[in-house]
């Protein structure tokens, strides 16, 4: 029975892509949430405190045994309206939660990792500033910087622009990455798959839920059935809950796989597509330092 371990699989598209884990057979599946999760056995975990990602992770090895894992799926994340923000271990939450959470959980679950598993992130076209998303675009992806924004002497003085930065960096930190994981000769030798996953814009998922009122009811208005079809003709980037869950869980099913050397895949349209990343998110210098000053943050072994 295959395993697959998954993050942000409660509500919005990763709910639905936790159905279609659920009902595509014989999969065992386990969620990562701060309450109930609608399919799958829920472990309590909550991604703004490194205690309790490291309690997860030792959850899940209890509750494992010996059985491998054969896919991550790390989805959750969200947007703030500021980056005054810090979790208790310090650092700004929108960083530390959509960055140094997952990458503590994955270099704590990777041991675990069977040979030809899935690892799925999901990040965000607003990385990359060619997609003109209308956010903010990522200055860098300077750990200690996006850790603590009051040290950064490009952060804005406009709360709502520093917030999209951050949320747009630490995307462009999920990118980054995979990237670096990519290179490590463990994951190649085992004939891993990682990909960095860009739903485009999915309106109405859980993502505004810490912005003000009058963005979260913006953000469901243009998911409803006016609004959305012809958003989604219009913009390519747009999609349904539906398509960005089933694309989600046929890459966690290895249903759909990535070519050679492609790291970095984007749904467009409801299609699956595979362009390069932002030129920053192709540097690989910069996913090195990115991974071992993150693992300095949580306190593993480079």
């Amino acid at each position: 029975m295959p395993t697959i371990v998954m993050t942000g699989g409660s509500s919005g598209f990763g709910a639905v892509a936790a159905e279609r884990l659920v009902r595509s057979g014989d999969v065992r599946l386990v969620v990562g949430a701060r309450g109930d999760a609608p399919y799958g056995e829920a472990l309590p975990l909550d991604l703004a405190r490194l205690d309790a990602v490291r309690g997860f992770a030792f959850a899940v090895d209890e509750l494992l045994g010996d059985a491998p894992i054969d896919a991550l799926v790390l989805n959750a994340g969200g947007i703030r309206r500021d980056v005054d923000g810090r979790t208790e271990d310090g650092y700004e939450t929108t960083f530390a939660v959509n960055h140094l959470a997952h990458y503590l959980l994955l270099r704590r679950l990777a041991p675990r990792l069977a040979d030809g598993a899935a690892v799925v992130l999901t990040t965000s076209g607003t990385h990359d500033p060619a997609t003109g998303a209308g956010l903010r675009a990522p200055r860098h992806a300077d750990a200690e910087l996006l850790a603590d924004p009051a040290r950064d002497p490009g952060t804005e003085d406009r709360p709502r622009k520093a917030a999209e930065h951050a949320y747009t960096a630490s995307k462009l930190c999920v990118v980054l990455t995979v990237r670096a994981l990519s290179e490590r000769a463990d994951i190649r030798s085992r004939r891993m798959a990682a990909v960095a996953f860009c739903p485009g814009q999915v309106f109405g998922t859980g993502l505004a839920r810490n912005l003000p009122a009058p963005m979260r009811a913006a953000w469901s208005v243009m998911a409803g059935p006016v609004l959305g079809p012809p958003l989604r003709a219009l913009n390519a980037t747009h999609n349904t809950r539906d398509a960005a869950g089933g694309a989600l869980a046929d890459l966690a099913l290895r249903r759909t796989r990535p070519p050679d050397g492609r790291t970095y895949a984007a749904l467009r349209r409801g299609r699956v597509t595979w362009p390069e990343p932002s030129e920053r998110a192709r540097d690989l210098a910069t996913a090195r330092a990115l991974w071992s000053d993150s693992a300095q943050m949580v306190g593993v072994m480079d």
